[in-house]
């Protein structure tokens, strides 16, 4: 019977689904214990539930204050699953794999390089490794230089200026949003050796790990870049850009958010609202005051997301660039998609199409679900919505009122998330299917 099981559990995304569920499971034992939280008391199974799925999948949604409601261990137990959800499960088991045996079978290869979207197996041992060492030395000096700062310029002792240091260089890293503040980073709005710092570490971490690696091979030669890294940085610029000018100018003048800062500290939270909305999950502006376009745009942004293979999630802007040059050939009335010197086979556009597909209709049950269950706008149940489904974090303050039932309702959306909805579609599918004949053709009406 086992062995049967086991044969039906063969498809990578299947692993790689039942990877980060252990992964959620054992985070939720571990902060269901009374050393966890501050009072001593063992948390409801909700909140832990909630709390381990959050840190795994990177969002950053919490129902409870991360610093106020969890001890030492618990926020230690958090910082670890954001970064075991950030790297991968895959990723990590592949590297144990190098330590202990200096082996890597065919099949942890296939697993591997479903997990970090390696395009050839016979380089998933090197990019594992580099996906690591590359992880850990942003993070440290990203630590290094915020631990620095708090030290300094806040007055922390140096073991609590390291301590939240370390946390928040992790979590930013990891477009994680997890904060040991109950103001996320609001005390922080006008520092921009505090602000700059989170906001490159979300970037890098967000372009994804292959684009980053050709970056730093050739980033001299960007007429040598794949189409990957080409639309990757082309949207990601544009997209920073169009939000800091969008944020920056809607919210000028609003009295809850940008009214009171100077200029220059304007520009940096629009800057830094931009970046965030990427799916990070930081503020350092209250959401629940932002207008409503703010709250539209930001809902677009979360929905795009960051770079493939990376810490973001999201659609991905690869999704989004690529479907636009679909719609461009379309309209063109070519036959063929072309990007640059170089043609994208059909069955990426047809991914692309599945991805975007899959996601709209994912965000718009659960909005209508939302509505029924709660009271609460439009604007902020689609907020809330869209940010658990990017694993975003953000959020106008509604989480923590959420009954139990929606609760459940954004932990299955945050997992959708975190491992993408196709390969979602594809882990529920015990098996794959070709067909042997073609149908005759027929054209419908579109439009």
């Amino acid at each position: 019977m086992w062995r049967r099981g086991a044969d039906r559990f063969q498809h990578p995304a299947q692993v790689i689904a039942g990877g980060f569920a252990a992964a959620v499971l054992i985070g939720t034992a571990l902060l269901m214990l009374p050393v966890a939280t501050r009072t001593g008391d063992p948390p409801p199974l909700i909140d832990a539930l909630f709390t381990a799925t959050s840190a795994v999948c990177v969002t950053g949604l919490v129902v409870v204050d991360t610093a106020g409601y969890w001890s030492t261990f618990g926020q230690v137990v958090i910082l670890a699953l954001i970064q075991i959800g950030g790297l991968g499960i895959m990723t990590l088991a592949t590297l144990l794999t190098v330590l202990l045996s200096r082996r890597l079978g065919l099949r942890a290869r296939f697993l591997a390089q479903a997990e970090t979207k390696t395009l050839s197996l016979r380089d998933v041992r090197r990019v594992v490794r580099n996906i690591v060492l590359f992880s850990l030395v942003v993070e440290s000096a990203v630590a290094v230089v915020l631990t620095v700062r708090f030290a300094l310029g806040y007055d922390y002792p140096w073991g609590r200026a390291a301590y939240h240091g370390v946390f928040h260089a992790v979590s930013a890293f990891n477009n994680a949003g997890f904060a040991l503040y109950a103001d996320s980073l609001m005390r922080f709005v006008a520092d921009p050796w505090v602000m700059v710092t989170i906001a490159v570490a979300v970037i890098v971490g967000g372009l994804g790990f292959p684009v980053v690696f050709e970056l730093l091979r050739a980033w001299r030669r960007p007429r040598s870049w794949s189409v990957l890294t080409r639309i990757t940085m082309v949207l990601t610029v544009s997209l920073l850009i169009l939000g800091t000018i969008v944020f920056t100018l809607v919210e000028f003048r609003n009295p809850a958010t940008l009214g009171p800062l100077d200029a220059p500290d304007k520009l940096l939270a629009g800057f830094f609202a931009s970046v965030m909305t990427r799916t990070a999950g930081f503020n350092s502006i209250d959401i629940a005051g932002l207008r409503p376009e703010s709250l539209l745009l930001s809902d677009v942004l979360m929905f795009i997301g960051g770079g493939s293979a990376g810490t973001a999630g999201g659609v991905k802007v690869t999704t989004v660039g690529l479907l636009a040059f679909v719609l461009w050939a379309e309209m063109r009335g070519e036959t063929k998609v072309n990007v640059g010197s170089r043609r994208v086979p059909e069955t990426n556009q047809r991914q692309a199409l599945a991805v975007l597909l899959l996601a709209l209709g994912a965000v718009a049950v659960a909005t209508f679900a939302l509505l029924a269950m709660t009271r609460y706008t439009l604007d902020q149940v689609l907020f809330e919505v869209v940010s658990a489904f990017a694993t975003v974090g953000l959020s106008t303050g509604i989480t923590a009122g959420l009954p139990p039932a929606a609760d459940v309702l954004l932990i299955v959306l945050m997992f959708m998330g975190r491992i993408g909805p196709l390969t979602v579609a594809s882990a529920l599918a015990l098996r794959e299917r070709s067909r042997r004949y073609e149908l005759p053709e027929e054209r419908i009406i579109v439009g």
